[in-house]
C-alpha cells in the first residue's frame, strides 16, 4: 500500500539539542545488494570547474551530498533537528566567554580510510589549505572568522577566532571543514576530477563518462570511527538526466529511492496515489529560491527598478501555478520556521500594487516599460524552474512597467557566467550549510559573498553580522537579523521568492526514510536500510 509520511516541521532554534546514534560501523545490515538512489544532481569538472568535488571548492547540494558521506568532519549536524554534535571529535567547545577560542579533541583512533592516523596536525593543514586556497566558489568564506589554527600533541585543535562566532561549531560541520590527507590533497592546488578520499562512513568509487560522474558506489568504510550508526553495506547513487527518467527507474524497481529533484507533478502524483509499491515521505524544507541582482548593471542599478520589481511580484500566485502545496511564500532571505526571520519584504511592500511600483519608477525618473532579461539554470533545481521564471516573466509584464525576456543555461554554462557577473539578474536556490539565520544572510551579503555580489552594506558587514554572531542564544540575535533583513528589503540586492517541503520517494521495502534528509537536505545515505516490504 502506498502511504505517505508526514515529518511535521519544528521550530529550528528552539529546539534541544537531539544527539545523535553513538557507534562505530560494525552495526551495519549484512549483504544484500546494493540500496540504488537515483538523483538529478549533475557532477561535472569542466575547465572552470576542474574539481567539483574538493572540499576546498564543493558548494552546492549535490556535491556536499557526495563528501558528506565520505570526508568526515570535526562536528555534525544530528539527523533531526539541533546543535551539531561531535563526529570525528570527542568533544568540542568554547573555552572562553566571548566565542573567540574553540577546541575540539579528536577521537582516539580515528583513521583514514587507508588505515592511516589521523592527527591534529592533518585536521590543522585542511582547514588552513581551505582558507589559503580561497576557490572562486566562495566556500571558503564560512571560514572566514578563523585568524589561526593551532594544534596541542597530536588530538587537540585550537581555533582562535578573528571575533566572536556563535555558529562556528555549524561550520565545522560543513564539507569545507572535511579532513583530508596531506597525501591525497596537495597543499596550493585544488584535486581535480572525481577521486575523493576521507574518514567518513563510506569509501567511494566513481564511474565517469564523458568528464561527468554518473554512478558512485559507496561502500561501508572498515575503519570509520565516528558517532554514526551505518545500516547497510553499500549504496550506489546514480545521476539521471531529468527527474521523468528517474521516476520511471524507481516505480520499475530498478532504483529503491529518489530525492531531489522531483518534479512537482511526480510530487503529486506519489502523493494521491493508493496502492503500489512506492511510498512518498514529506518533510519541513529550509530550500529558499530568489532572484539576485548585479546590483552594478546599468538596467538594475537603480534600487527602484528592483524595489518595483518586489512590489509587482505575487508570491501567492507564482506558488500556487507552479508547486501547489509543495512551497510557500517568503517575505525574507530567512525562511519563516527558522528563529530570526521576519516578513521584511511584505512589512515594506504589502500586497502587490501596480500603482506602488509606477509611483517607485516615476520618481526615479525610470523610462517605462523597463528592458530585463531573467536567467535561470534549466537542470540544477527541477523542472519547474522554467515554468516559474515564465509566471515571473508574465507578472512583470502584464504590469505594463517592464518589457523581460526569460533565458535559460545548463548549470555548467550559468554559474560561472553568474560569478563572472554577466547576468543583470537570475535565479537561484539556496540550501542551508546550517540551520541557523545567519547562513541566509552572511552567504549573500558579507565579504567575498557566494554570488560574487558587489552590494556591500557597511552596516550590515561591519556592524549588524559580528553582532548577531556574538549571541550564542540566537533568540537574542534577533535584533540584529531583523535590521539586516529590513536593509535588504529596503535595497533589495536579492528578491526572495518561496520556501519548499522537501520529499524522498522510496520502495515500500527500504527503511530509515524519514531520515534520508535533515532540514539542511544533507542526504544521509547511512541510515537507510532494507525491511519487510508492505
Amino acid at each position: 500500500m502506498n502511504r505517505k509520511t508526514l515529518v511535521l516541521p519544528a521550530v529550528i532554534g528552539l529546539l534541544a539539542p537531539v544527539l545523535a546514534a553513538c557507534g562505530g560501523s560494525d552495526s551495519g545490515s549484512g549483504g544484500g545488494d546494493a540500496i540504488a538512489v537515483g538523483t538529478t544532481d549533475r557532477f561535472t569538472a569542466t575547465k572552470d570547474a576542474p574539481a567539483p568535488l574538493d572540499p576546498a571548492y564543493a558548494y552546492d547540494v549535490g556535491t556536499w551530498n557526495v563528501l558528506r558521506q565520505t570526508v568526515q568532519t570535526l562536528m555534525i549536524q544530528p539527523k533531526g533537528d539541533g546543535d551539531p554534535v561531535p563526529e570525528a571529535a570527542q568533544s568540542c567547545g568554547f573555552s572562553d566567554s566571548g566565542n573567540e577560542r574553540y577546541v575540539c579533541t579528536l577521537r582516539d583512533g580515528l583513521k583514514f580510510a587507508n588505515g592511516e592516523a589521523i592527527t591534529a596536525a592533518d585536521v590543522k593543514y585542511s582547514i588552513d589549505r581551505a582558507r589559503a586556497l580561497k576557490a572562486d566558489s566562495g566556500v571558503f568564506a564560512l571560514l572566514s572568522t578563523i585568524d589561526t589554527v593551532e594544534t596541542k600533541g597530536d588530538r587537540e585543535v585550537i581555533f582562535h577566532l578573528k571575533t566572536a562566532d556563535a555558529t562556528f561549531p555549524y561550520k565545522l560541520s560543513t564539507p569545507v571543514a572535511g579532513i583530508v590527507n596531506p597525501d591525497d590533497y596537495a597543499k596550493n592546488k585544488l584535486r581535480d576530477g572525481f577521486d575523493v578520499d576521507g574518514s567518513g562512513p563510506y569509501t567511494m568509487k566513481a564511474d565517469v563518462k564523458n568528464d561527468e560522474l554518473v554512478d558512485a558506489v559507496f561502500t561501508k568504510n572498515p575503519n570509520y570511527k565516528g558517532s554514526l550508526t551505518v545500516n547497510n553495506d553499500k549504496v550506489e547513487l546514480r545521476s539521471y538526466s531529468d527527474a521523468d527518467d528517474m521516476g520511471t527507474a524507481l516505480e520499475k524497481g530498478d532504483i529503491d529511492l529518489i530525492t531531489r529533484t522531483m518534479s512537482p507533478q511526480q510530487i503529486k502524483k506519489f502523493s494521491n496515489e493508493s496502492g503500489g509499491d512506492v511510498d512518498l515521505v514529506e518533510m519541513a524544507g529550509l530550500e529558499i529560491r530568489y532572484l539576485a541582482f548585479n546590483t552594478n548593471a546599468p538596467t538594475v542599478k537603480s534600487r527602484a527598478v528592483r524595489q518595483a520589481m518586489a512590489q509587482l511580484i505575487n508570491r501567492s500566485e507564482l506558488v500556487s501555478r507552479v508547486y501547489g502545496t509543495q512551497a510557500q511564500p517568503l517575505f525574507s532571505l530567512v525562511p519563516a520556521t527558522i528563529t530570526g526571520h521576519s516578513n521584511a519584504f511584505f512589512n515594506k511592500y504589502g500586497d502587490p500594487s501596480v500603482t506602488k511600483a509606477k509611483s517607485l519608477l516615476t520618481q526615479a525618473d525610470i523610462t517605462t516599460p523597463v528592458k530585463l532579461t531573467l536567467h535561470y539554470t534549466t537542470d540544477h533545481y527541477g523542472s519547474g524552474t522554467k515554468e516559474e521564471f515564465e509566471d515571473l516573466q508574465k507578472q512583470l509584464n502584464d504590469s505594463g512597467l517592464f518589457d523581460v525576456n526569460i533565458q535559460g543555461a545548463p548549470w555548467t554554462t550559468f554559474r560561472p557566467a553568474e560569478q563572472k557577473g554577466k547576468y543583470d539578474v537570475y535565479g537561484m536556490g539556496w540550501f542551508p550549510d546550517f540551520p541557523d539565520a545567519d547562513n541566509y544572510l552572511a552567504p549573500f551579503l558579507d565579504k567575498d559573498n557566494f554570488l560574487g555580489s558587489p552590494y556591500d552594506n557597511g552596516e550590515i558587514r561591519n556592524t549588524l553580522i559580528p553582532d548577531s554572531r556574538r549571541e550564542a542564544d540566537r533568540i537574542a540575535a534577533a535584533g540584529s537579523l531583523t535590521e539586516i533583513q529590513d536593509i535588504v528589503a529596503d535595497d533589495v540586492p536579492v528578491l526572495p521568492l518561496w520556501q519548499g517541503n522537501q520529499y524522498v520517494a522510496a520502495r515500500d521495502d527500504v527503511t530509515g526514510t524519514a531520515y534520508a534528509l535533515n532540514s539542511s537536505s544533507t542526504l544521509q545515505l547511512w541510515e537507510l536500510g532494507r525491511g519487510v516490504s508492505g
